[in-house]
């Protein structure tokens, strides 16, 4: 038997509060393998280490990174205005999500169906890759709609 922590102890009364309210509202029963974050650091730090994950296992998440990173030089190089700022850390903020809901999903997918193949499985990884690669066609479109003007302003003046 394992003791827990006053903090551990309050989790897992605010979770089994949560998981009876659900089952009355519900009809559903949860069991007690999830855990809700007894403070906000803890939540932080569940969060942290999915974007951690990410980054460590996802090839294409570091691959978005990247170039996430090289709009920002870009955009200070061009010296584009703080609202063309924030539409593009709003663009590389929307790809990462997605590059993380897409991971999340696949984990969950695998844990549902295992080692085993299932037509519904592949839609729905299938369909969540989708996603992330409508949200980097969308951001390519906005980089060129903020980054070409300048470019050819600056390649103009080179070439004169």
């Amino acid at each position: 038997m394992s003791a827990e922590s006053p903090s551990e102890t309050r989790g897992n009364k605010v979770g089994t509060q949560l998981g009876e309210k659900l089952k009355g509202e519900l009809g559903v029963e949860r069991s007690q393998s999830w855990q809700i974050a007894p403070d906000l650091f803890t939540s932080f730090k569940y969060a942290w280490a999915g974007i951690s994950y990410a980054f460590k296992t996802q090839r294409n998440f570091r691959v978005h990174t990247g170039v996430g990173i090289l709009a920002m030089i870009l955009c200070w190089i061009l010296n584009v205005s703080n609202l063309e700022i924030a539409v593009i850390c709003l663009t590389i903020g929307a790809v990462l999500v997605m590059e993380i809901l897409n991971t999340a999903l696949e984990s969950l997918v695998d844990l549902t169906v295992g080692q085993t193949y299932h037509q519904l499985a592949k839609v729905a990884k299938d369909c969540a890759a989708g996603a992330v690669l409508m949200a980097a066609i969308v951001a390519l479109l906005i980089a060129a709609l903020i980054f070409a003007p300048p470019l050819w302003t600056n390649l103009q003046n080179t070439l004169h």
